[in-house]
């Protein structure tokens, strides 16, 4: 059974506390070396000698079941692995990163090992490979694209800004990613679903900003405890600041347009950012987290028609996690994990309804249903009907052709279908930018 969700944190994150300066540090070579040995470990299943090199922090946070579960996982996930790239070397001060990029059938993953100063590996982190760049937006595309950071100082992550040619104030939206390690096109297999709203919307006239989400881009900062705040919210709403800063854009005329886990928490967004001017929700969940998570996960089951001991094993424990989410109430868990996301992570989801809170906010909205998305379902778009019937304020929209990165097909929606090239529905595309044209 595969577990493949687009509700999925980072593939494989764990860090540890920083160590003493060495008095001879090892060299880039050296720990190239240790890198490459860590994933022959892994491959050879060696599980206790694969951390034979981590800090002390990280062996607490990847111990040898842990590291057998996740990597067993990946082949079942995204098939068999191909082999791997020759890894390179980064300097991430105070850090050195070994990038080793794995080729597995349905995409490349690269392995990010950090080492700390005394060459001890204090990170290990596996997420999706940065795809190559798009090619620029050609001279008469009535648009261009700009550099544009989200925050300041070391922590500020990059971003791009498509803008419409031209000297008048524009209205503006800010793109905000579903969970995982997203880069700024929001990168599925060979898909780019961001970079097509990016660039669709912008030959409408509407400046669109999107950006590298926090866990891609910086991924050592999520040890420990992490809510979704941290993960999502709190970036989105600098962007939102970046963006109604720029003096091609109309501050008055900003909107957030969050698709999945962003829809999802776009209400809160804009609850505190202020100032924004309308929300846009794709494949936006009506009901808690933990419950897509365990219907996505039985979904995929009922697909692969596995009845296997390791199929049965891997859904118990899911439902096992599900039903402990349920009941963490109020005692303190310090940074255990459940479903692979901090106590905190949950805590900070529990007390909240996405329906409720765009209810009690002022700005008008956009909810998008795909017909046939098998991520967030029929119960979810149930909800929001029954919530927003018929209201002035809230429109709704049906695209059943779509899948949940918005691309069409035929037929039921399958996981293979993110892995197969497409492009974000134009219908879509023209159905927001002319309700943003609207609430001018």
């Amino acid at each position: 059974m595969r577990w493949m969700t687009l509700f999925a944190p980072l593939l494989l994150v764990a860090s540890a506390a920083a160590q003493p300066l060495p008095a001879k540090p090892p060299a880039p070579a050296e720990r190239m070396e240790r890198a490459v040995l860590l994933l022959d470990r892994l491959d050879a299943a060696d599980w206790d000698a694969a951390g034979e090199h981590f800090a002390d922090g990280l062996r607490g946070a990847l111990a040898p079941e842990k590291l057998e579960q996740v990597w067993t996982t990946l082949p079942r996930q995204l098939g068999p692995l191909a082999g791997r790239d020759a890894p390179r070397h980064e300097r991430n001060a105070p850090f050195d990163v070994v990038v080793v990029p794995l080729r597995y059938q349905a995409m490349t993953l690269d392995a990010r090992v950090t080492f700390g100063a005394d060459g001890r590996i204090e990170g290990f982190h596996v997420v999706p490979a940065a795809p190559p760049p798009a090619p620029a937006p050609a001279a008469d595309d009535g648009y261009s694209e700009e550099p544009l950071a989200i925050g300041d100082g070391a922590g500020a992550l990059p971003g791009t800004l498509a803008l419409p040619r031209g000297t008048a104030r524009v209205a503006a939206v800010v793109l905000v990613h579903g969970s995982g390690p997203q880069d700024r096109d929001q990168t599925i297999g060979p898909n780019r679903p961001f970079l097509d709203l990016a660039r669709g919307l912008a030959a409408h006239g509407i400046a669109v900003l999107r950006y590298e989400k926090r866990t891609r881009a910086r991924p050592q900062e999520f040890t420990g405890a992490f809510t979704v705040d941290r993960e999502t919210v709190d970036d989105a709403v600098l962007a939102v600041a970046a963006l109604a800063a720029h003096p091609r854009v109309d501050p008055a005329r900003v909107f957030v347009l969050g698709h999945s886990l962003g829809a999802m928490m776009a209400p809160r967004i804009a609850a505190r950012a202020g100032g924004v001017a309308g929300l846009v929700l794709l494949a936006a969940p009506a009901r808690p987290l933990e419950d897509l998570v365990l219907e996505q996960v039985r979904h995929l089951a009922a697909l692969d028609g596995d009845a296997s001991a390791e199929a049965r094993a891997q859904l118990a424990a899911i439902e096992a996690g599900v039903a402990q989410v349920k009941a963490l109430g109020a005692r303190p868990d310090g940074e255990r994990l459940l479903l692979d996301l901090p106590v905190a992570y949950w805590r900070d989801l529990a007390g909240y309804d996405p329906v409720a809170t765009l209810a009690a906010l002022p700005q008008p909205a956009l909810v998008v249903h795909a017909g046939r998305d098998i991520q967030v379902g029929a119960a979810d778009w149930a909800r929001w009907q029954e919530a927003f019937p018929a209201s002035p304020r809230v429109s709704l929209r049906e695209f059943p052709a779509l899948n949940h990165l918005m691309i069409a097909g035929e037929g039921p929606g399958t996981p293979g279908e993110y892995f197969r090239p497409g492009h974000v529905d134009a219908g879509l595309i023209d159905a927001v930018a002319t309700w943003i044209g609207e609430q001018a």
